[in-house]
C-alpha cells in the first residue's frame, strides 16, 4: 500500500484489512482496460474496475440516508424526505465530498482519461465516492460504513442546510399537516397572527401565533406561539405546537 493510499485511509479513518478493495474502488475502467490489455499479451488476468462497486455503494448510501432522514425528521412527509434524500445522494453533493477528501489525486486512470483531466471530472469523482463506500462496506461491515457516511457525507450537509434560514428543507411543513388534520375533522382553518417584530432589519425576530378556533366562537381553544428569524419559520413552529395539541386530543379521546 503506497503512502498516498495510506494518507487517504488516514483521512477516512479506516485502514483496510484488504487493501485490494480500496485499490479497486479507485480504479477507473480506462485504467483497468489498459492494464488488462497489457496483461493479456503476457497471459495475465483481467483487471477489475470500480463500476460494480459504484452500484453497491450507491445502494448502501441510499439506505443510510433514508434511515437517517426517517429518524431525524419524523414530521416530514414522503415528498420532503425524497427530495432531501435526492440531494444528499446526488452527484453534485458527492463531488463536494470527493473534493474534501482530495479523492481525485488517488484515482487510477488510463492515459487518455488522465490527459483529458479525469481527476477533476464530476462524474468520475462522484462515482469514486460511491465505490469507496462499497469498499469500506465489504472490508469493515455496515456499522463502520454507516458512521463514515453520516460523519463525512450526510451530517455536514444537513447542518449546512439547517443554517440557511430560507432553506426549503430547514423545517417540516407543519402548516400543511395542521391544515390537513383540521380539514379531516371538519374544523376551521388556523389563523396566523404576527404579534411582535424585534431587532434591526437585517436580524429581525418575528413572534407569530397560530390560533385554533371552535366553530361559531370568537375565542380560540388553543394558541401556539413561536419565534423565528423569518415569519415563515415562526409560523411553522407555531403550527407545530397546534398540531401537537390536536394530536394529543385525538390520542386521549
Amino acid at each position: 500500500m503506497n503512502s498516498d493510499l495510506t494518507a487517504l485511509q488516514d483521512a477516512i479513518r479506516h485502514h483496510f484489512a484488504n487493501p485490494e478493495l480500496l485499490e479497486r474502488a479507485l480504479t477507473h475502467s480506462s485504467h483497468a482496460h489498459e492494464e488488462s490489455k497489457a496483461g493479456a499479451a503476457n497471459g495475465g488476468e483481467q483487471k477489475q474496475d470500480n463500476e460494480q462497486f459504484e452500484f453497491l455503494g450507491d445502494a448502501v448510501l441510499g439506505l443510510v440516508a433514508s434511515e437517517l432522514l426517517f429518524e431525524r425528521f419524523p414530521g416530514f412527509h414522503e415528498g420532503q424526505l425524497s427530495k432531501l434524500k435526492a440531494h444528499l445522494v446526488s452527484a453534485g453533493h458527492l463531488v463536494n465530498v470527493a473534493a474534501k477528501l482530495e479523492l481525485g489525486r488517488y484515482l487510477r486512470l488510463g492515459r487518455g482519461e488522465e490527459r483529458s483531466g479525469g481527476r477533476a471530472k464530476s462524474t468520475l469523482l462522484s462515482d469514486a465516492v460511491e465505490a469507496l463506500i462499497a469498499a469500506m462496506y465489504l472490508d469493515a461491515g455496515m456499522e463502520k460504513t454507516r458512521r463514515f457516511i453520516i460523519e463525512e457525507i450526510l451530517a455536514p450537509e444537513l447542518e449546512r442546510i439547517r443554517t440557511e434560514s430560507e432553506s426549503e428543507f430547514s423545517l417540516p411543513d407543519y402548516k400543511s399537516a395542521l391544515q390537513e388534520l383540521l380539514q379531516s375533522t371538519g374544523r376551521l382553518q388556523p389563523v396566523y397572527a404576527t404579534v411582535k417584530e424585534e431587532g434591526p432589519d437585517h436580524r429581525k425576530t418575528f413572534t407569530v401565533e397560530a390560533r385554533i378556533y371552535p366553530q361559531g366562537q370568537s375565542k380560540p381553544e388553543f394558541v401556539g406561539r413561536a419565534e423565528g428569524s423569518t415569519k415563515k419559520k415562526a409560523e411553522q413552529l407555531a403550527a407545530r405546537q397546534a398540531l401537537d395539541h390536536l394530536r394529543g386530543q385525538v390520542e386521549n379521546a
